[in-house]
């Protein structure tokens, strides 16, 4: 019999980071399960992107453990950490392309990393990822030509490269227009159902919250930890905590706000 219960994927348990002395964040604890839109969420300076750079290896925790499917990430040796980071894709904030790398070559990257392939075979990979993202024909265009929706687009494309199974994101609205941002979403909704891949988003910005999260955290600066966990809309209209309830109801639109993933059809998405 098939269970109900959702897989896990990553287990964050008891994190603390921070920056020398300095502690933004302790005694953070939670799950992430398969194929699941999870949000980091909160306002500025609560840690939202400290704890991404603990949860991805860039930054060595304080304290506790970062686990994917079941394996510790803190605790992992070399070996065991490169086989664990080839789970996983990033989209940076910036997009963080190298500027004198066509997009052909910004995305085979990681393949030419992390396998064997022959050129051939990576040129074929990278050609089929930058269609994933509305990015075909685009090849051999360099960062400087692209708009910053197509930017963004690239490093995703970059980030699917491995089909990882878990892919980060660092703000993937920032910077663009509103129409920008509603494409970015739905090509965020159309890899996840098209893939399966599981997605962590850190981000504040709220249409895409109520349009995109299966459940969220919510982080605040002066706690340095979780104050709630869970669907945004729920949360926007139950939270008994004012600090919950005045990050989610900040849009004077709230009832306007798409209903769930699912009730977004993604559409095309235009260069």
């Amino acid at each position: 019999m098939k269970s109900d219960t959702p897989k896990t994927v990553i287990e964050v348990k008891n994190l603390a980071c921070g920056y020398g002395e300095t502690v933004v964040l302790q005694k953070v604890s939670f799950s992430v399960h398969s194929r699941e839109l999870f949000f980091v969420i909160g306002g500025s300076g609560c840690g939202k992107s400290t704890l991404l750079r603990c949860m991805i290896g860039l930054l060595k925790p304080l304290k506790g453990d970062v686990a994917y499917f079941g394996k510790s990430f803190t605790a992992a040796d070399a070996v065991q950490r490169r086989d664990i980071l080839k789970t996983f894709g990033v989209l940076y904030q910036n997009s963080a392309l190298w500027s004198s790398m066509t997009l052909a070559e910004n995305v085979s990257l990681p393949l030419e990393e992390h396998t064997s392939l022959t050129r051939e075979d990576r040129l074929e990979i990278t050609t089929l990822k930058l269609a994933q993202v509305g990015l075909s024909g685009s090849e051999e265009l360099y960062p400087s030509e692209l708009s910053g929706g197509m930017k963004k687009r690239a490093a995703l494309a970059r980030a699917l490269a491995l089909d990882p199974a878990i892919v980060f994101f660092d703000e993937p609205s920032t910077g663009l227009d509103p129409i920008t941002s509603r494409e970015m979403d739905q090509l965020i909704l159309q890899v996840r159902e098209t893939l399966g891949t599981t997605m962590v988003i850190v981000s504040h910005q709220l249409s895409s919250i109520f349009r995109l999260a299966d459940r969220v955290i919510v982080l605040d600066h002066k706690t340095k930890g979780i104050i709630a966990e869970g669907a945004p809309r729920e949360l926007a209209a139950t939270s008994t905590d004012p600090r919950v309830r005045d990050f989610l109801n900040q849009d004077e639109d709230s009832s306007k706000r798409t209903k769930h993933p699912s009730a977004v059809k993604p559409d095309p998405i235009s260069k």
